[in-house]
């Protein structure tokens, strides 16, 4: 009896662990398989491009040794500071303004769309498609389509901004009502609270830290992407790059790429100091 259970607890053991082993082994044929594809894909593109990896690998010395020699401010750009901060907080409020708005207008279409406080299924699949084509088109993109309606003005630089949070902004509402307003949203419905009720004294209540929290992390990513929109739409501190790079003064250049760092590592320091506070 003894030798029967020891042998079945063998078989089993030994069961086990070739399961185990065929499971690994199909892990590591299935990795080789993606990095021999990855590889496969990587060569073939260099060869339609026509790229050359050793010249390549060659000029980064050089353009490193190019990057310290010439990209650095000098006393006569700084000169040039105070309409470089011009166009920065043109930047900024234009940013600032585009996420803003745009969360308004997120939380109506979020509220619409979301699966707990959705009022009917044509509403809410609307809701849904608006924000995933607002969302999935690059602010490139917006740009270059708005340009040629708006032209190159503030106002164009605005609406990219603004269309891509808005779909950006809704979606992450959505899913901000999903998760934390299920509970409050039963409850208050189970006691014959109206819609309406539930949603200004249940829902947005609940959701308010999320939702700053998302309009905050907009802000920052608007003002990344503002420097891309300004080149396209010759506005803001984007445009003042491109100025000052096509005339070749990168000294100028180079201040403006600081002003942006300075910037940007400024507004994550005072979102994250927000979000710490409010969450």
């Amino acid at each position: 009896m003894a030798f029967t259970v020891l042998k079945q607890a063998n078989l089993s053991w030994i069961l086990e662990g070739n399961t185990l082993g065929n499971f690994f082994v199909k892990k590591r044929v299935q990795s080789l398989l993606v990095i021999s594809l990855l590889l496969l894909v990587s060569y073939g593109s260099i060869l339609i491009t026509e790229f050359d990896v050793i010249a390549g690998l060659n000029s980064i010395p050089n353009a490193i040794t190019w990057g310290i020699s010439n990209f650095y401010p000098t006393m006569e750009s700084l000169e040039k500071l105070p309409s470089i901060l011009e166009k920065l907080q043109e930047t900024v409020l234009i940013s600032i303004a585009a996420a803003s708005v745009a969360a308004i207008f997120a939380i109506v279409f979020a509220i619409i769309g979301s699966k707990t406080t959705r009022m009917n299924g044509v509403l809410s699949t609307f809701s849904r498609g608006i924000a995933t084509l607002f969302r999935n088109i690059d602010v490139a993109a917006w740009s270059m389509i708005l340009l040629f309606s708006f032209g190159q003005s503030s106002l164009t630089g605005y609406f990219a901004l603004f269309f891509v949070s808005f779909g950006f902004l809704t979606r992450a509402f959505m899913e901000t009502i999903d998760e934390v307003g299920v509970g409050s949203v039963e409850a208050l419905t189970s006691t014959g609270a109206s819609y309406t009720s539930t949603i200004i004294h249940s829902v947005i209540p609940s959701c308010i830290p999320q939702i700053i929290s998302w309009v905050l992390f907009m802000i920052e990513t608007n003002i990344r992407s503002a420097t891309l929109v300004g080149i396209l739409t010759g506005t803001g501190i984007g445009f003042s790059f491109d100025l000052f790079y096509k005339s070749l003064n990168y000294n100028a250049a180079s201040l403006v790429v600081l002003t942006i760092v300075v910037t940007i590592l400024t507004i994550e320091f005072i979102s994250n100091y927000v979000r710490r506070v409010i969450l």
